[in-house]
């Protein structure tokens, strides 16, 4: 097994790095986290170099690259970390259409998400959270050849910026159908939730209708194994967004240790402070190296499901205890806005369940292992 990055994957992390170097500077990530700038220019501007269509296959205007490939991407957006409907349009919407949407649909659809004309996220979690089929309570009635959706979805990830949603519902049969619902749709609202978190939404759908052809695979009823193949490979970049989070925040804990001085010597030399230091490495080692095994047994086609899971509870749990570890560190400092930790900090809280937290993925890895 070689977790080394190719010349190829090399090259697409420094592009990647440079990119947002220029686009997406501390400056910029705090003015929009504080909502002082709109993050839809930048989001624009990432979206035109086409890095975020990697998964869409060529045929569709995507760049049909390995989930590696993609890996490489976002765990540079995660060192920022770029809040954005990346993972919600440009993976979890996208490789639903191509898992289970009709050539129609992928036709019609894969090149818009390709290019961000279409904006898409997925409405799954409910008040009763979680991330199974039994939790999933909004409805999809039959009415005169046309779906009424009604029902109340929390949590939703980057609905503010959203075109569309993909949301789930149980229809009449006794099915979980996957319906694309316009965002401006009559009967849709959204409410941002405050709190510390980043990009969390309610969304009502009050009787909302829909033609039948608005189910992705067009009247299906078998929306949950959809998501299903769709959520190893999903998983599996959050944890490398994850991933480039805690390695910024390492760089940044291990930088201020060797400035900040106390005692006229750097806070480095105490060994309280390489204790923090070290345990936040610890973790970055631990959640990279399950993370990228997890991406090579998906691109060579073996078994991944006990190392998606494992990768996905070790990832989520490095990266929110790693900031608590930087904290130690940084002291006062850590919780200045305008120093950049806190977006760290408001990130990991907001993607530890996101997916399924850590003990999800631990009775899933379980289940797995035949235990």
């Amino acid at each position: 097994m070689d977790l080394q990055l190719t010349e190829h994957q090399s090259i697409l992390r420094s592009t990647t790095r440079d990119l947002l170097a220029g686009d997406f500077r501390k400056e910029v990530l705090v003015a929009i986290d504080a909502g002082r700038q709109s993050g839809l220019e930048p989001w624009a501007q990432l979206v035109s170099t086409g890095i975020l269509g990697a998964l869409i296959p060529e045929e569709y205007g995507g760049a049909g690259t390995s989930v590696t490939d993609a890996a490489v991407v976002f765990e540079e957006l995660g060192r920022g970390p770029v809040s954005g409907p990346h993972l919600s349009s440009g993976v979890l919407a996208a490789l639903a259409i191509m898992e289970g949407g009709t050539p129609e649909q992928r036709q019609d659809l894969l090149p818009a998400f390709a290019t961000g004309k279409r904006i898409v996220t997925l409405a799954i979690t409910e008040e009763d959270y979680g991330w199974e089929p039994r939790f999933i309570q909004a409805t999809a009635s039959r009415h005169d050849g046309e779906l009424v959706l009604d029902g109340t979805k929390l949590y939703v990830h980057d609905a503010g910026m959203a075109t569309d949603l993909i949301v789930a519902a149980l229809l009449d049969g006794g099915g979980i159908g996957l319906a694309l619902v316009a965002a401006d749709a009559p009967g849709v609202s959204r409410r941002p939730l405050p709190g510390f978190a980043t990009g969390l939404y309610e969304v009502r759908f009050e009787g909302v209708r829909l033609p039948e052809s608005a189910l992705v695979g067009g009247g299906s009823e078998d929306g949950w194994s959809i998501l299903e193949r769709v959520f190893p490979k999903a998983v599996t970049l959050l944890g490398a967004y994850q991933v480039g989070g805690l390695a910024q925040v390492y760089d940044m804990s291990l930088e201020y240790s060797r400035t900040r001085r106390q005692f006229q010597q750097p806070i480095g030399r105490f060994q309280r402070v390489q204790d923090h230091v070290i345990d936040i490495l610890n973790r970055l080692d631990e959640a990279r190296w399950t993370t990228y095994e997890a991406l090579w047994k998906l691109d060579t086609g073996r078994d991944a499901a006990t190392s998606v899971h494992m990768a996905a509870a070790v990832a989520s749990e490095a990266y929110y205890l790693g900031c608590n570890s930087a904290h130690d560190v940084h002291a006062g400092v850590g919780i200045m806005r305008e120093y950049g930790l806190t977006l760290h900090t408001k990130m990991s809280r907001t993607l530890y369940h996101y997916l399924g937290g850590p003990r999800y993925h631990r009775k899933k890895l379980a289940q797995a292992l035949g235990l």
